[in-house]
């Protein structure tokens, strides 16, 4: 399985992409409401833009004193078809545990 390729500072996660039209290459900041981009021409270029807007983001955050975003809080809503619910619902409680569980071991043995 191919994984799309992220760059990472301070628990931060960034993505890498491209514009032919302007032969530059571009990213944002991903798990957080927050909307942080960066671009560059070269890879180092784009990892050092990232690593920039990462620190403003944070000395912004400390200088008005709010907390920073941070990625992923491990919640989110899905909407699957009634009897695939069912199905894990019926498989959780049968195995003495929370649908929640449930979810979590099925996406770890999916992304293994």
């Amino acid at each position: 399985m191919s994984r799309a390729k992220l760059m990472t500072y301070k628990g931060y996660h960034g993505t890498v992409e491209y514009s032919l039209e302007d032969n530059l290459l571009f990213g944002k900041v991903i798990g957080i409401k927050g909307l942080i981009l960066y671009q560059g021409k070269t890879i180092e270029e784009l990892r050092q833009e990232f690593h920039a807007m990462i620190d403003d983001y944070l000395n912004y955050c400390h200088k008005k004193g709010i907390k920073p975003e941070k990625e992923y809080k491990g919640q989110f809503n899905v909407r699957i078809d009634p009897k695939l619910h069912a199905a894990l619902a019926n498989y959780s409680a049968a195995n003495h545990q929370t649908l929640n569980k449930s979810v979590e071991q099925a996406i770890a043995q999916f992304l293994d």
